[in-house]
């Protein structure tokens, strides 16, 4: 799952994927701001057949919290 998840984000947010760790911070290591949140949570939703809350999407601090995220909907 966290190859897939990283996938999406090198795609939704054009950054390289070298740089992508489970353990990866959102906003400080891979510099998503709230409007990065909200593109990528849309090409998550679309990727992985699955809807994110608004709430969801504000708990996300780091990958390893979207991979988790990822796995309890599906």
């Amino acid at each position: 799952m966290f190859e897939q998840v990283k996938d999406a984000l090198v795609e939704s947010l054009n950054i390289d994927g070298g740089d992508i760790k489970l353990e990866s911070n959102l906003k400080d290591d891979l510099g998503i701001d709230s409007l990065a949140a909200v593109e990528l949570s849309l090409d998550l939703e679309t990727e992985f057949d699955v809807e994110i809350s608004d709430e969801e999407l504000a708990a996300l601090v780091s990958v390893e919290d979207i991979v988790k995220l990822i796995e309890s909907k599906q």
